[in-house]
């Protein structure tokens, strides 16, 4: 396993870390201030200051970006279909200009927290295929591209609202199905706030292998936790072993950036610097 002790070379933010706390353009800034080499950017937040400003300004700073967030919100009644597929297609062109490696797909629930306004539903079993066969059509787009997609698989308690992909096992048998000759172009995102918990994660590390580990999202699991989508710990403040989650991607031959992805209304409070500097830290001590 690698040695973050020394430097922090391989730490990338995942900028909803400190969204409150500036735009996309002056998040850029103060990771170029405090030495951080990459970041992932949300779509809102490019969209805030403009796509061609957030690709300037993240080339200006010298940065690499280790993912682009989020593709996916499959799910939908019928009539927002090509609302979907467009939509995803425009997540490609724009991480196609940013210079993202990959996309990371939130692949949404249930049709009507998905894609508000959908006629609701209460079959998460068709919420799953609708997935699978949107996923498709995407991967086919993102193909053209040459532009990876990473399936998040999230905890259970979104399958629901955010995604209905809940365990590496379900995110890796959607990759063999759509793409059995392990093609580089899907895979996973692996993020331990959503995994951590699940008996079968390290033999589906193992399974996943380097060609499916497109990302490795790092934060913590708080106890008790006063808010399942906004009281994600700073690494080292809750019960996740990070370093044996890392040990077991980098096994596998992962060499990619260990992404700070924290969702906080108390780090959301601090300054930007402040949680910087904190996230180098725990990047050296804790990742």
């Amino acid at each position: 396993m690698r040695d973050f002790s020394s430097d922090h070379r391989w730490l990338s933010l995942n900028t909803a870390t400190v969204r409150k706390q500036g735009d996309l353009v002056e998040i850029i800034e103060a990771c170029a201030r405090h030495g951080i080499r990459a970041i992932d950017p949300w779509r809102d937040q490019v969209a805030s200051v403009g796509l061609d400003r957030a690709a300037r300004a993240v080339r200006d700073a010298g940065l690499e970006l280790s993912g682009y967030c989020r593709g996916g919100m499959f799910t939908s009644d019928a009539s927002r279909r090509g609302e979907v597929r467009d939509d995803n297609r425009r997540c490609v062109d724009e991480a196609e200009a940013l210079g993202a490696p990959c996309i990371v797909l939130v692949v949404g629930g249930l049709p009507q927290y998905s894609r508000p306004g959908s006629e609701a539903s209460k079959d998460i079993v068709a919420a799953r295929g609708q997935v699978e066969e949107a996923l498709a059509e995407m991967l086919d787009y993102a193909k053209q591209a040459r532009l990876p997609l990473a399936i998040e698989p999230l905890h259970p308690a979104y399958a629901a609202d955010r995604a209905c992909v809940n365990t590496t096992k379900q995110a890796l048998d959607i990759c063999d199905r759509l793409d059995p000759g392990r093609s580089g172009m899907l895979g996973v995102a692996l993020d331990v706030y959503h995994i951590w918990w699940d008996p079968e994660l390290m033999a589906q590390i193992a399974r996943a292998g380097r060609d499916r580990l497109l990302a490795f999202h790092v934060c913590d699991w708080l106890v008790p936790t006063r808010d399942i989508l906004n009281d994600r710990g700073m690494m080292g403040d809750g019960v996740i072993d990070i370093k044996s989650a890392r040990a077991a991607v980098e096994a596998q031959g992962f060499s990619g950036y260990s992404e700070i992805e924290i969702f906080s209304n108390d780090w959301w409070g601090k300054p930007m610097d402040e949680v910087l500097r904190t996230c180098i830290t725990r990047h050296k001590t804790v990742v």
